[in-house]
């Protein structure tokens, strides 16, 4: 059973570049009681790449994680810029 939720979505874009690249992770139960640590990448507006790891301990997982974590932040990867909308 998980613990808590652990969710990322992460994005890298250099218009000078033509760069636009996410990053997705999520840890995941799987139906017999493991910890799933899925990850998602690719260019934005398309379906990307898919990895799955599997791990007996939730620790493992959340290990895997946070080294992942900190590889896409040192590359420049970062939080999507929320956006404010007007109503009216």
């Amino acid at each position: 059973m998980i613990a808590q939720p652990y969710q990322l979505y992460v994005e890298r874009t250099d218009a000078t570049k033509n760069m636009a690249r996410y990053y997705a992770m999520s840890i995941e139960p799987t139906l017999f009681g493991e910890a799933c640590l899925i990850r998602r990448w690719g260019r934005i507006g398309a379906t990307g790449q898919r990895r799955e790891h599997h791990f007996a301990r939730e620790e493992e997982a959340v290990r895997l994680f946070l080294q992942l974590l900190r590889k896409r932040r040192s590359r420049g990867y970062r939080p999507k810029p929320h956006t404010a909308r007007c109503i009216g």
